[in-house]
């Protein structure tokens, strides 16, 4: 554990734990459902895998995390009570952001971690009784940026899945798009009206299915939380 405020303070003890570089976003990804180690690293890739196994070993040690054996090989981590107390933390912190923060800057665009979202907010129950497979391709991604620009969703009222190799189907809708243009759509920055008219995303394929796709995406948790024009 760093090196803490040297304070009994009941916010500088809380601090001590909750405000160490990453551990927010960790509780994120775990109250988010993520309980594999290669699952919560999905959802913060700019972090090396030696920080986050040290991160979560001091969560387990301060009685946040516990970790046990998954089914076949490898570790799930959950959240213990104290753990999960840390939503009442973290909602009211992700609405200050959404309402004051400078979110779709540049710096802050990356495809791969826009996907992993949106693969959490399908609406399933709305989708067609059959395997939909959605072919997307990013535009204007940052040049720094080393990582994945097509993706593929395999679409099933069961479950969702996000491949960042050809999965082999099929593809039903092509969907090419700027990826600031997503990520505002994503926020509720905009609407995808708006996006699908400038000619920043497009989406082609069967009618009904290009209609349909954007009620299939539910925007962010926090999309709805109105903004306030920063002067």
């Amino acid at each position: 554990m760093d090196k803490g405020f040297g304070q009994f303070c009941p916010v500088a003890v809380a601090c001590e734990i909750f405000a160490a570089r990453w551990t927010p976003i960790i509780l994120r990804e775990l109250l988010a459902g993520s309980v594999q180690f290669n699952d919560i690293h999905r959802g913060m890739p700019a972090i090396s895998r030696a920080l986050l196994a040290r991160r979560l070993r001091e969560l387990e040690a301060a009685g946040v995390v516990k970790r046990e054996a998954a089914r076949g090989k490898g570790i799930r981590y959950e959240l213990t009570e104290a753990g999960r107390e840390f939503r009442s933390v973290l909602e009211p912190l992700g609405v200050w952001g959404q309402r004051w923060g400078q979110r779709a800057e540049r710096r802050n665009l990356d495809p791969e971690f826009l996907m992993w979202n949106m693969r959490r907010r399908i609406a399933r129950d709305a989708l067609p009784p059959r395997r939909i497979v959605v072919e997307l391709n990013f535009r204007g991604v940052p040049a720094e940026h080393r990582g994945y620009r097509v993706f593929w969703l395999v679409l099933t009222s069961a479950e969702v899945d996000l491949c960042v190799k050809d999965p082999g189907f099929e593809v039903d809708l092509y969907v090419d798009a700027r990826l600031d243009s997503m990520v505002r759509v994503w926020l509720g920055d905009t609407t995808w009206r708006s996006v699908v008219r400038d000619g920043s995303v497009r989406i082609a394929g069967a009618r009904e299915l290009v209609k349909a796709f954007p009620s299939w995406l539910l925007r962010s948790h926090f999309a709805d939380v109105p903004r306030v024009a920063v002067e």
